[in-house]
């Protein structure tokens, strides 16, 4: 069985979680019998290849982010349906093209639609309408569709009374074996003591929060934290680093890809902060799960499912500061439970059987 994957920047993943989605789907496919090609935009790889971890790879020569993201979607639609039995669509911004697209190919469609993008607040009155169009015809034409939390699959049931099949993302990719010294100097790199410090990494969006987990940190002194996030793509994020970097105890950090690096922060940090209130479940908390440290999570209905109502939420920088302060709170108890969720849902091999099943008619 040939499965074409469409809609993201491809692989190697250097960024995104669909991309790592994809990474992973790949890298765990242990069937003879099916086989992947990864649509990839030429734009993001100097270097291409023809096969990766098994699967063929296509370059469509546009980028798949921005405002050529819907024809790089649509001329990848077009070159799969010619090679393919099945094609897994990631996102929706292609998907008003399905209705041509069905003139001419009846190829199964299985379609992530992810986040609910047309109610984030990045996009204007425009965008919203053509996000939630494609929406529609995502939900319209796709023979199954994917949704990767229960909120998500809550909101497609009631909006368009139709089921859809909950499979949420994997985390287990960022653990590292690593040693006690190499954490020691990795966190000396970040000016950091072990267990001293909060930690926080997401874009920099204001669906994410950051001026919220940075206002409480501003009243809290005696508090370190550590965001690491993309300041300087939006006005947003240089306003917000402008603002709170005067701060001793506020480390506002560039993006890190470097998993070690990663795991080192991630497992000596006091708590992982999480602050996205919008898109379903989010790669980088279900990551953060992994490392057994109490979570605090923006109070919306897609972290308390991601979570099992089991970490801490806030919902202000009031609550927040409340929240870090309190010393009766069952950190310990917050810690486990995040772990053992994360080790029972969120493992790519689980994940990469689930998808599997949706391929076959």
């Amino acid at each position: 069985m040939k499965v074409a994957i469409i809609g993201t920047v491809g692989v190697p993943a250097n960024y995104g979680g669909f991309e790592t989605l994809v990474e992973q789907l790949v890298r765990h496919n242990q069937s003879e019998d099916l086989q992947y090609a990864v649509y990839c935009s030429k734009k993001s790889y100097s270097d291409e290849r023809w096969v990766y971890h098994g699967a063929k790879t296509e370059y469509v020569g546009l980028n798949a982010n921005g405002i050529q993201s819907i024809p790089y979607d649509i001329l990848s639609l077009m070159k799969a349906a010619k090679k393919s039995d099945v094609v897994l669509i990631l996102g929706v911004s292609g998907c008003a093209f399905l209705p041509v697209f069905r003139l001419f190919s009846k190829k199964r469609l299985v379609i992530n639609i992810d986040g609910l993008e047309h109610r984030r607040d990045k996009w204007n009155k425009w965008a919203r309408r053509f996000l939630k169009y494609s929406e529609r015809q995502a939900i319209r034409y796709g023979d199954v569709i994917v949704t990767d939390n229960k909120g998500i699959t809550d909101y497609v049931k009631n909006e368009y009374g139709k089921d859809s099949e909950l499979i949420a993302y994997g985390g287990d990719h960022v653990l590292q074996d690593i040693s006690a010294q190499e954490a020691a100097g990795i966190l000396n790199k970040y000016g950091l003591t072990a267990g001293d410090y909060s930690l926080a990494i997401c874009r920099i969006e204001p669906e994410n929060n950051v001026h919220t987990i940075l206002e409480a940190f501003s009243r809290m002194p005696d508090k370190n934290i550590l965001f690491i996030g993309n300041w300087d793509k939006s006005a947003y994020g240089k306003e917000i680093r402008e603002r709170y970097s005067a701060f001793p105890n506020i480390k506002i950090q560039s993006a890190v890809y470097d998993l070690r690096d990663l795991n080192a922060l991630r497992s000596n940090c006091q708590f992982y902060l999480h602050g996205h209130s919008a898109g379903g479940t989010n790669p980088s908390l279900v990551e953060a799960m992994f490392f057994a440290k109490p979570i605090i999570a923006f109070d919306c209905i897609y972290n308390r499912e991601s979570t099992e109502n089991k970490a801490n939420y806030f919902s202000s920088a009031d609550e927040l500061v409340k929240i870090i302060n309190n010393t009766t709170l069952d950190f310990k108890g917050n810690a486990s439970s995040m772990q053992e969720i994360a080790d029972r849902r969120y493992r790519w091999e689980t994940i990469a059987r689930q998808y599997e099943k949706l391929y076959h008619y």
